[in-house]
């Protein structure tokens, strides 16, 4: 008898790992504003080599266009929503100014998982490519700033509304797990957005945003 409601017992745990795994309901919790355990990651080399080139091409970039030639942001989608992945990268020094978390697109799903990016207007997805960091305004998540598409993958960014802005449940340290996502706009938090916006407000060129993969 012990055997057979233990069997029982065993049976009606799976059905409801499997229920539970079928349903948006962890999905849902996974999107909630939860505490995150703090981590520290170290950003490996062909990270580093990535972003070396980038920071390459941006800077040839910039002088053709008359951007800022001093300071531009990048951000590497491949690494993990919870690891520090926009780079307020120096390109007179070649170096690493100050990095931070940003969230990315959810393509309007309760939570996205892995990535998906599209240019679509009302794709809620992040856009790959280059971007002029635009004029400033107070909306929903307060000031912001407006963000032309450079490329044929952004190139519907301002119609779309994709904004770099602030958002309070993004950590202001690396964490575990992934965090927050946006509906396709570069999401940062308040106290990093503040350092974003003394660079781009005083900055008398436009400053390159970049998102690559």
């Amino acid at each position: 008898m012990k055997l057979f409601r233990l069997i029982i017992l065993i049976a009606i745990g799976m059905f409801a790992i499997s229920w539970f795994s079928r349903t948006d309901f962890w999905k849902k919790t996974k999107a909630l504003p939860l505490a995150k355990q703090e981590a520290t990651y170290s950003l490996k080399s062909f990270a580093k080599e990535k972003l070396q080139q980038k920071a390459s091409v941006a800077k040839l970039f910039v002088q053709k266009k008359n951007y800022n030639e001093t300071i531009c942001f990048l951000i590497d989608m491949t690494l993990p929503s919870g690891q520090n992945r926009f780079f307020i990268y120096d390109l007179k020094k070649d170096s690493i100014q100050k990095s931070a978390l940003v969230a990315h697109g959810n393509c309007f799903q309760t939570w996205l998982e892995g990535r998906k990016y599209s240019n679509t207007v009302n794709s809620g997805c992040t856009s790959l490519g280059k971007y002029k960091i635009g004029s400033s305004y107070v909306g929903k998540f307060g000031y912001s700033y407006k963000l032309h598409g450079l490329d044929s993958s952004n190139s519907n960014a301002f119609e779309r509304t994709v904004v770099l802005h602030q958002y309070k449940e993004v950590p202001d340290t690396e964490v575990r797990d992934e965090i927050c996502q946006s509906n396709g706009c570069p999401m940062v938090s308040p106290k990093f957005f503040a350092v974003l916006k003394s660079i781009i407000n005083e900055s008398k060129r436009p400053v390159l945003l970049w998102i690559y993969k």
